[in-house]
């Protein structure tokens, strides 16, 4: 295996997983617990047997060529740092996943919360291993999105659905600016690959946009982890399921801001402007988090205000631009990740025996269950800093460095202070969870009598409070060599000495330790009046609600400005919108007309063809009369637009684009069979004998309107495309694709092998919106019923009935299946013939005119016709033809034809092509694109037939039932009202 193949299976297994995951059956809890925890151990294996090579100082990459022009690859690449954020995802979703089994109420759909687990964790591992700063932005979106979907778990949950709008909304608006960043880091190193750009932050603050580009990846990092303006979002996410908890606040999801701060810090640090935004912002959040934890009265949330507190810890230490403040920041990263899931689980597992994890209701649970409280104690006692448990050692170099002096600031020598007072509430909380909880007189209406949870339910806390403990006890055996690994490959040369001893003898730092952990204990003391009320929230701030500014800022954006702006510009009419549109078109066409001016070209002009202007006038007089019988005789307008049409179809043909010609004719056939289709459920509009047709004069000022600003348009149109033939024309891209259409490409038809192959991916981009449209349209029909006065049979077929019910000899609707007897016959029999005229254009595309997208609608058009000539009930009953599958099955073999490229070692959508000797038939050209091209005719075929069956089905279902007047209830008067 190369050593670029562990990574992509590292970040691909979670998303495989996630899909065999959200095809169980709901209740197959524990299928889905073993394939996500199956997967997660896998992971951590795979990531942990990584670790002598990265322990070397080596860099695991593999990239495979996406854009390379643009310098876009799909890049991965793992060092010692992006080494541990993985262990730190797989080994604690390994973790999680097992806790998640025995956590999930079986009537819960299990399956589908391990596959959004699972596609998480893909995301995130994407974050951390990504060597492109954009393939990097679009993980760090994906972890928005399925981080909502995972909050929102429990939708029939008001809280969920608001906690995860709210994650999703500042996340992904963070995520936004952070793309703004990415693309302005690469516009300043000349490249998005992250190597590259670690190597260049001389270059990226010297430069003169150093400054929009700080500002939008903070803004992308700040948000993401939490922090101060925007950590109201995180205490709502606790509508979450507590495994998702654990796992978001330990590993992940708010892990990412601080981790690309981490990676970045090589870059974007250094700077007095680094300087006090980060540590601003981080020790805000740090102070702010402790002091709002303290009063809690829900578990989650005090847990959730404190992973709030430590990660600005890890932000101030980061912003601090100290190489042993980084050191910290990364040993604080690891250890919040241990205690902080293990206190999660904790929760969890409280409120799982207990069924509350009201603070005000629980107490004295140490009778119950007392090896949950014992590993909770020790496990809180490690994020309060007590020492000879990790998080006394990370909290030690913090102090250190807040106690050195990095730029002469008062917010600089201010540090120590509100360093230690943070810490000294760390230590309220702290004990607050556990007096609150274990302590005191038994719990007596709890809406479940307490109990110790099953062995491996508890075993995840188990195994990280061990770990909590042996990292305190004996750093230098645990968890040395993997924190020296992670600083160097952040640090590199600059490196400091530092220790991690557990005992540096009596200093500055100790003292600052005892005086946090003395005031703290101090000052829950204090406080246990204040505590006792129940009062949920902390004093002073209270009332400032973070959700309550939120929803005010998102009513005024998106409905109060929004109104205002349609009021001002919007209007519901078709009309002024298009009148809008060529206006302001018209206007952009005439500024550089007015700056440069229009002459004719030097080019001489082509002999004038009497025919070819007679064709013209015919179709514009099509397109003049479509526009004037639209309102009133619709059939009369599809008609003309079919002449218009025909005209555009002859006119490629004239000018020898057969491509075209061909598209466009079947292209119009399909159209306009189903606008007719559709047409016939429209309610009628039918100018009636009495009906004034006379207009007035505003009428007839906005139709003048509308005409000069047709005609403004079209002159235009005409004399930029008389503009553009009269000049030579410019060296462009099209003379690379006409000489390399053979030798590249396979094929002698340019268009086809342009639309296959060189710009495949925008063609794989089509027929997905293709599909997209299909299936709303069906969706949209789905739910349509038309208005009952459309749903009457038209006039013929009424005459027709009534001969049928005035002749003894006949049924109703014989003289019907007689009239279509002869043309059901010869569409029935055009059938095969229509097929294997597809079937031609389909194999001849590549060198002739044709191609998958012209046999799909040829296809479609067969298709058609047999709707027309048996109606819907009797071809559906002798032809399956299950569009939706033709959709799924065509993406999929476009998609994995492109795929197939990577697996050679080519860029995505890259083709081959070779001639192929076959018995008795000789030399064959053959290309990978024809397989491309058949995803093409598939997704075609199953779009038209899709919004085919969706209308066709209209004559099938039962009238909307007709709206029956409103009339107010008559009030009954009593007695008693008398």
């Amino acid at each position: 295996m190369s050593s670029g193949m562990p990574l992509l299976a590292i970040v691909a297994l979670p998303f495989i997983g996630s899909l065999v995951a959200a095809f169980l059956r709901q209740d197959a809890r524990n299928g889905a617990a073993s394939l996500a925890g199956g997967i997660a151990l896998c992971g951590t294996i795979l990531t942990a047997v990584q670790f002598p090579a990265v322990h070397r100082g080596a860099v695991l990459r593999m990239s495979v060529e996406w854009l390379p022009s643009l310098g876009l690859d799909f890049t991965l690449r793992m060092d010692g740092f992006t080494w541990l954020f993985s262990m730190l995802v797989t080994g604690i979703g390994f973790l999680v996943t097992l806790y998640a089994r025995y956590y999930m109420s079986p009537t819960d759909p299990v399956p589908r919360f391990f596959a959004f687990l699972l596609a998480f964790m893909g995301a995130m591992l994407g974050i951390v291993l990504s060597g492109n700063l954009i393939q990097l932005v679009f993980f760090w979106e994906l972890t928005s999105l399925f981080s909502f979907l995972l909050i929102g778990y429990w939708h029939h949950n008001a809280s969920a659905r608001d906690g995860a709008r709210m994650a999703l909304t500042v996340t992904a608006t963070g995520g936004l600016c952070l793309l703004i960043g990415a693309l302005l880091i690469g516009h300043i190193v000349g490249s998005y690959d992250l190597d590259q750009v670690l190597s260049s932050g001389e270059k990226v603050r010297s430069s003169s946009l150093y400054l929009p580009t700080l500002i939008l990846v903070l803004l992308g990092a700040l948000t993401k982890s939490a922090q101060f303006p925007f950590h109201f979002w995180l205490p709502h996410a606790m509508a979450a399921p507590t495994p998702v908890s654990a796992y978001l606040h330990s590993a992940t999801m708010v892990k990412a801001g601080v981790f690309l701060l981490t990676l970045l810090w090589p870059v974007l640090s250094g700077t007095e402007a680094w300087f006090y935004i980060v540590v601003t912002a981080g020790l805000c959040t740090l102070v702010l988090g402790a002091y709002a934890a303290i009063f809690q009265q829900d578990l989650k949330g005090l847990l959730a205000y404190s992973t709030i507190s430590h990660l600005g810890l890890i932000t101030l230490l980061l912003g601090l631009s100290s190489p042993l403040a980084t050191v910290a920041a990364i040993f604080h990263t690891i250890n919040h990740a241990t205690f902080k899931a293990s206190l999660f689980m904790a929760a969890g597992i409280i409120d799982h025996e207990s069924g509350t994890r009201d603070i005000r209701r629980l107490s004295g649970l140490f009778r119950f269950m007392p090896i949950t409280a014992t590993l909770a104690m020790v496990a809180a006692a490690a994020m309060a800093g007590v020492p000879l448990l990790n998080g006394f050692l990370s909290k030690e170099m913090f102090f250190a460095e807040a106690a050195a002096f990095h730029i002469d600031s008062l917010l600089d020598h201010s540090l120590p202070y509100f360093a230690m007072l943070a810490s000294a509430f760390g230590v309220a909380y702290s004990l607050r969870f556990i007096h609150g909880v274990f302590f005191g007189p038994p719990a007596t209406d709890l809406p479940r009598k307490p109990h110790e949870p099953p062995h491996w339910m508890r075993f995840p806390v188990e195994f990280l409070v061990l770990a909590c403990l042996l990292v305190g006890i004996l750093p230098a055996m645990t968890i040395k060599p993997f924190l020296a690994t992670a600083v160097r490959a952040v640090l590199g040369p600059d490196t400091p000495p530092y220790s991690l001893a557990v005992w540096h003898g009596f200093n500055e730092v100790l003292l600052m330790s005892l005086i946090a952990l003395t005031g703290g204990v101090i000052l829950y003391w204090l406080l246990q009046g204040y505590l006792k009320k129940g009062i949920d929230g902390p004093p002073i701030v209270r009332h400032l609600k973070g959700q309550r500014i939120f929803e005010r800022v998102l009513v005024t954006l998106s409905w109060k400005w929004a109104r205002s702006l349609e009021r001002l510009f919007g209007t519901q009419r078709l009309q002024p919108q298009l009148r809008l549109l060529v206006a302001f078109a018209v206007l952009a066409a005439l500024w550089p007309l007015y700056r440069q001016g229009l002459e004719a070209g030097s080019r001489p002009t082509t002999g004038f063809d009497p025919a070819f202007l007679l064709l013209w006038i015919v179709g514009g007089v099509c397109a003049i009369g479509a526009a004037h019988q639209a309102k009133y005789h619709r059939l009369a307008a599809m008609v003309l637009m079919g002449g218009a049409g025909l005209v555009t179809c002859i006119t490629f043909v004239w000018f020898s684009a057969p491509d075209l010609a061909i598209t466009q004719l079947l292209v119009e056939i399909v159209t306009t069979v189903l606008i007719l289709l559709g047409l016939r459920w429209l309610p009628k509009r039918i100018a009636t004998a009495g009906e004034d047709l006379s207009i007035g004069v505003r009428a007839r000022v906005r139709r003048a309107r509308d005409l000069m600003l047709a005609i403004a348009a079209g002159t235009g149109m005409s004399l930029i495309v008389y503009a553009m033939l009269t000049r030579p024309l410019p060296d462009t891209i099209s003379r690379y694709f006409i000489e390399n259409a053979y030798a590249e490409g396979g094929g002698r038809n340019v268009v086809n092998v342009l639309l296959v192959d060189f710009r495949g991916f925008d063609t794989f981009g089509e027929i997905v919106v293709l599909a997209v449209v299909a299936i709303t349209v069906f969706s949209l029909l789905r739910r349509f019923r038309p208005a009952p006065e459309s749903v009457a049979a038209p006039e013929q077929q009424r005459v027709q009935d009534a001969y049928d019910e005035a002749q003894p000899d006949r049924t109703v609707g014989d003289t019907l299946t007689d009239y279509l007897t002869i043309p059901a016959v010869i569409m029935q029999w055009l059938f095969p013939v229509i097929i294997v005229v597809a079937i031609y254009l389909f194999l001849r595309g590549h060198d002739l005119p044709g191609g998958g997208f012209a046999a799909g609608v040829t296809m479609s058009i067969a298709l058609i016709l047999q709707y027309m000539a048996g109606g819907t009930r009797w071809i559906e009953a002798r032809l399956r033809i299950l569009p939706i599958r033709w959709i799924g099955l065509g993406l999929l073999c476009a998609a994995l034809t492109g795929i197939g490229a990577w697996l050679f070692g080519y860029p995505f959508l890259t083709s081959h092509f070779r001639y192929l000797d076959l018995p008795g038939i000789g030399k064959v050209p053959a290309a990978t694109a024809l397989l491309f091209d058949l995803g093409v005719f598939a997704v075609v075929v199953g779009s038209t037939v899709l919004i085919l069956v969706a209308l066709a089905h209209q004559s099938v279902r039962s009238p909307r039932p007709a709206r029956r007047p409103y009339t107010p209830a008559t009030p009954v008067v009593t007695k008693e009202d008398a």
